[in-house]
């Protein structure tokens, strides 16, 4: 029995019926309903998962321009940890900024207490433990330097975690939480 929308309605078109000429609760409206309904849902949650997947693409976007800069060879563990504090703190400035144009005593606006937020959930991590692509393997150097920009390619990565005090854990991707 199809389930998407578009092949629901010519499966019904094939029966000989005219979709304009369904009642309000008929089998073949409610089947179209249904097959609508999956649709929309799909959509939403396809949406949703690309939003939650974003910053690790950006993540990796960012240490894959580090190994073009570097000709695609890995990097060490010294070369590593300034890029980390670059990104950690790559909204400072723009944080600045918007605080800096806010009038004494109005409350904070909306885009400057997100940036806050970033820059804190960033700082908080690079304390525990920044997550990213194993930049000291030279295959894997390669591989995020060949990298199209999509997330399906990003497993086939090694990932690592470093802590500020320089603790380097191996790590899977997804991450916890994120599929």
């Amino acid at each position: 029995m199809p389930k998407g929308l578009q092949k629901t309605r010519k499966k019904i078109n094939k029966k000989g019926s005219d979709i304009h000429a369904l009642h309000e609760n008929s089998r073949d409206s409610m089947r179209l309903r249904r097959a609508s309904n999956r649709d929309e849902k799909l959509k939403r949650v396809g949406t949703a998962k690309r939003k939650d997947n974003q910053p690790l693409v950006v993540r990796a976007a960012y240490f894959q321009e580090a190994v073009r800069k570097n000709d695609g060879k890995e990097l060490t563990m010294e070369q590593i940890t300034p890029l980390i504090e670059e990104f950690v703190h790559q909204h400072d400035e723009e944080y600045r900024e918007v605080k800096s144009q806010r009038r004494a005593g109005r409350p904070s606006s909306t885009r400057e207490d997100v940036l806050r937020i970033k820059i804190a959930k960033d700082e908080k991590e690079w304390e525990n433990g920044f997550y990213l692509p194993d930049l000291t393997i030279p295959d894997n150097a390669i591989y995020l330097d060949r990298w199209d920009g999509t997330w399906s390619y990003l497993p086939t990565l090694k990932w690592i975690t470093i802590a500020k005090n320089g603790t380097v854990k191996p790590s899977s991707f997804p991450p916890k939480g994120q599929t």
